[in-house]
This record gives C-alpha cells, structure tokens and sequence, in this order.
C-alpha cells in the first residue's frame, strides 16, 4: 500500500480529514511529550565546540532543503570556512550507530542516502565533507575530529534535540497553505506552527512563485508565532541542463517545446512548475516515491515510451539510477541543475554571511 498516496487522498475530502483528525490529535501529544522531555533534562542535548547551524523546516518535503544546504555550504567555503555538513541520511544503509563519511568518494549513495550523496557530488569542488549518521551528534564530532571542522551544517535537524546548536534556520515555501495547515497525517506538519518560536532566521523559498497577497499572509503567518524573526526571500534559479549521456552542460535556451519528465522526489509539483516556467509542455509525467531506487527495466520503459521527446529528470533522481543504465540511455536524456537566489539586495545577502560565520572568522 502507498501510504503518503493514501495520505493525501484522505486530505482531499470531508470524511477522510475527520479519519485522519485523531491520529493528528496523538501524533501531536508525541512531538510535545518529545520535546517536554529534552526540556526536562530526562534526554540530553549535547554541544560541540564549533558553531552548528541547523537547516530545517516544519513541513514534510518541497520546500528546497537540500538545495539551500548547499547554498550555505557553498557560501562558507568561499569565506575560507572549513565547513561540514550533518545528515541522518533519510533511507540509507547507515545503521543507527554508525557513521558514513562522503569525502574523496568513500561511499555511494546506497549507504549513504541520495540526498547526502548529491550534496556532496555537488560540492566536490570545494571539497566539502558529508558525514551520515542517525546520531548526528556522534557524526558532528566526526567531523570535527576528522575535518577540523570549524561550520557545521545540520541537515533536516529541526526537530532534533540531541545536538545543541547555535542557529536555526526555518524554511518556509512561499506557495504553501502553510497558515492553514495541520500536524501529521490530517496536513503537513511535523510540529505545531508555535515550534517557529525556536527559529533564528526564517528563509521563505520560491517566492517568485508566489503572488504578493500571498507572500505578506505567510509572512502576518509566521509573525504571529515569532514576530522579532528576520525573514530572508529566495528563489530556485535554473541554471542549465546536464546531457547526462554525453556529460556536457546545455544551456536551458536549447530545449524547448514538449518533454517528458521523471521524477522521485517529495513535491514532484515544484519541480515541474519550474520546468513549465522555462515555457516547456510537459507532455509526459512520471512519478515514484521520494527516494524510490529505480531499475533497469523503468529506466527502460521509460526511455522507450518518451520517444523522441527530451527526458528530464533532477540530480537526484539521477544519482539512484542503477549501474547499467548507460546501456540504456542513449540520447536526449538531461537533468535540470538549480541554485539558489536570495532575494532583497546585497544587504541580505552581507547578513546572512556573518549570521553564519564563526565567532572568530
């Protein structure tokens, strides 16, 4: 059974929301019972001795996490920072206890996690690491001994106590329901709207998505719950295709008109506005679950059914392609690279660099 498809059919309609409602009701008392129980000291967090700064969000998928991950890191790199970055590894082959470390190609995205392994292909220029573990405090320590890491990036820790930091960055996505969204399974969240008390800086993403009534709802929105935030805009900039079968950067000018599209990731939605933004008809669709592996055989029914049409996918989708698939991907077969833009002038931009340098950078 496709539970996040069951999930949001029941959202959809009057007697599925009255369904999922109690289980919203428990799943709430969870996340305070969790929270209350950190606050009292019964569970420990615990500090390292670099600055942690920690990118996360209250809703489950689509709101550009990965991709302002990246952005920051990049930012720091460039300020001579050693920087690292923490991930769980949603879905890896990383045991509990154990720590997997992306440096110098040391692993593959099966044991470490598809995201991590973008991250750090992405990145592999400025050489920064991506340690992987479900303890993130174990794998901060990691990287400090290992990289003399002087920045650590919390990927997706929001909602993770174990380890202390000194800065919270929540993202928001500027096309979201989000001030009438719900906890778990009845909406979106993964705690409740109040839990923005605990953010230092809020980074609103896709606002040029997003019509300006609805950007100043969002924003009254999260004022409500921490009204001294500083809240910084952004915007997912396109910047090229990849030709993944010919290994070669195409400019976006040079595809138009009809493609099909191939995705596995948590708001396919998102990805393909993007795609319709850059006056593509996207004429044929095909959707998996986030994370989902793919095989030989739906790389190949895939690529045969497109025809001659471009195939479009993202990095991610592109890194859990199976050995084998250059056997079967000929031509036409592109993934579509993304950076991210702030948004409001080099002022925001100088901010937000020294709220994430250390103290004495």
């Amino acid at each position: 059974m496709n539970l996040p498809k069951l999930q949001k059919t029941l959202q959809k309609n009057f007697l599925g929301q009255i369904c999922l409602a109690p289980f919203s009701i428990v799943y709430g008392a969870g996340v305070f019972l969790r929270k209350k129980i950190y606050e009292l000291g019964i569970l420990k967090s615990r500090s390292v001795n670099v600055k942690v700064i920690c990118v996360g969000n209250l809703t489950t998928g689509g709101t550009g996490k990965t991709t302002t991950v990246m952005f920051l890191a990049q930012m720091l790199a460039k300020q001579n920072i050693k920087v690292a970055i923490i991930s769980r590894g949603y879905k890896s082959e990383t045991t509990k206890n154990q720590v997997t470390i992306l440096s110098e190609n040391t692993a593959d995205w099966q044991t470490a996690g598809d995201e991590p392994y973008m991250m750090y292909k992405s990145l592999e220029k400025y050489q920064i690491p991506v340690v992987v573990s479900a303890n993130r405090y174990k794998a901060a320590q990691t990287a400090i001994d290992k990289f003399k890491s002087q920045v650590l990036l919390l990927d997706d820790g929001f909602g993770h106590f174990k380890l202390k930091r000194d800065l919270d960055i929540v993202l928001v996505d500027a096309r979201s329901n989000f001030s009438k969204d719900a906890l778990l399974p009845l909406g979106n969240l993964r705690e409740p709207k109040s839990a923005l008390r605990r953010a230092g800086l809020i980074m609103l993403t896709h606002c040029d998505l997003a019509d300006k009534n609805a950007l100043n709802k969002i924003i009254d929105g999260i004022k409500k719950y921490n009204s001294s935030v500083e809240i910084i805009k952004t915007r997912h900039n396109p910047t090229h295709f990849f030709d993944i079968c010919r290994s070669e950067i195409v400019n976006l000018s040079e595809i138009g008109g009809k493609v099909s599209v191939l995705s596995a990731i948590g708001n396919p939605q998102s990805f393909e506005d993007t795609l319709k933004n850059l006056d593509l008809k996207l004429e044929q669709n095909w959707h998996y679950p986030d994370h989902h592996a793919f095989s030989l055989e739906e790389l190949k029914t895939t690529y045969e059914l497109k025809g001659d049409l471009p195939l479009i996918t993202t990095y991610k989708d592109f890194v859990r392609f199976p050995l084998g698939w250059r056997q079967i991907l000929k031509e036409k077969v592109y993934f579509l690279s993304i950076n991210l833009d702030v948004i409001g002038g080099h002022k925001k931009l100088d901010d937000l660099k020294k709220i994430l340098l250390p103290p004495n950078a």
